[in-house]
């Protein structure tokens, strides 16, 4: 059955750039969307326990209407800190809100818990945040040229992935793991994914690191990518929600709020801040559809929505097309994240 959407490269998306710090020996890494003219912003946080900073100035009563840039962090609350380094090296460029006497670049982030996957002293900070937003930068200059996407790139069953530097153990998603009920020693990795899709002239794209409590599945195909494993020993998944039934009134959660997926939605639509969060809002199907179980009390779920451009399109139909990017996104984190840290991984296995 043909779409009719075809896949695009995230990174042809105008007025958007994507950059990643990635400490693979400790485990952690960051993820930094950059808007330099500024993106009109809406977010849905349905976690028990996010790690989150100016996500309140994203509600449609508050008054500033510009995002410069969304920071995916490793590190729990600790990576909070790499947003402050994507702020200082936003201010760096001009790029921020004019207050008058000087420059406030408007930075929102979300953070997942990789601490107990590579070394817990090692997060991103300061520094992580400025090379992430300076490879992003770097590489708005040089993506005037974007070379045509194949229509089976990125998607189940397809060739390569989209947009490979985004996918698997970079940036945000260098910690992450999935599938984690009967604690990390039975989960599998989870990594960082991204889709993009076009349908007429409207351009919309997910990015994800995906640290979920529970399985990951494949949209189309409803087959595991990663999730819980038989035993310590074994790479055979089992259903972690048959799992978590089979447990009845004895069930425990032995990785209490340290699980989450972060997702970052942008598109050239035009959006105001409410139509921006509805679309987050609309979004969060995608993880009901790929993460089993999913929203848990264990889980910080986060979706941001970026909007800049002038396309016009019913909402509704926005809401469609950021469930199926996010679904692919949140798919492809699983599927090309490899082994690391003794955690085995789709990709090697």
């Amino acid at each position: 059955m043909s779409l009719p959407y075809e896949p695009i490269s995230i990174r042809s998306i105008e007025g958007f750039s994507i950059g990643n710090a990635t400490l693979e020996k400790g485990g952690s890494g960051c993820t930094v969307i950059v808007a330099p003219k500024g993106a009109v912003g809406g977010v849905d946080i349905r976690g028990g326990a996010p790690a989150s900073r100016e996500t309140d100035l994203l509600k449609p009563e508050n008054t500033v209407h510009e995002v410069h840039a969304v920071c995916l962090s490793g590190g729990s609350a600790f990576g909070l800190e790499a947003a402050s380094g994507v702020a200082r090296e936003l201010e760096k460029h001009g790029i921020g809100l004019d207050v008058g006497v000087g420059i406030v670049p408007i930075v929102c982030s979300s953070c997942l818990f990789d601490l107990g996957f590579g070394d817990p002293h090692v997060r991103p900070g300061l520094e992580e945040g400025r090379s992430a937003t300076r490879e992003a930068l770097a590489l708005l200059a040089k993506d005037q040229g974007l070379p045509e996407t194949p229509a089976n790139a990125g998607v189940s069953g397809g060739c390569a992935p989209t947009d490979p530097d985004l996918q698997g153990n970079v940036g945000a998603g260098t910690g992450a793991t999935v599938g984690k009920l009967n604690g990390l020693d039975r989960a599998m990795k989870g990594g960082l994914g991204c889709a993009a899709l076009q349908l007429g002239n409207i351009k919309i794209g997910a990015i994800a690191a995906v640290n979920a409590c529970g399985n990951v599945y494949d949209p189309q195909s409803q087959k595991c990518i990663a999730g819980m494993r038989a035993s310590a020993d074994a790479l055979d998944i089992v259903s972690m929600e048959e799992e978590l039934l089979a447990q009845g009134t004895q069930a425990t959660m032995p990785l209490d709020r340290t699980n989450t997926t972060i997702s970052c939605l942008i598109t050239n639509a035009r959006l105001t801040k409410a139509q921006a969060t509805k679309v987050s809002q609309m979004a969060a199907d995608a993880y009901a559809h790929t993460i089993r179980p999913t929203h848990t009390t264990n889980d910080g779920d986060t979706i941001y929505t970026l909007s800049h451009g002038t396309e016009e399109a019913p909402l509704d139909l926005m809401g469609l097309l950021a469930t199926r990017a996010l679904e692919q996104a949140i798919a492809n984190g699983c599927r090309y994240a490899k082994s690391a840290h003794n955690i085995p991984g789709h990709a090697s296995i």
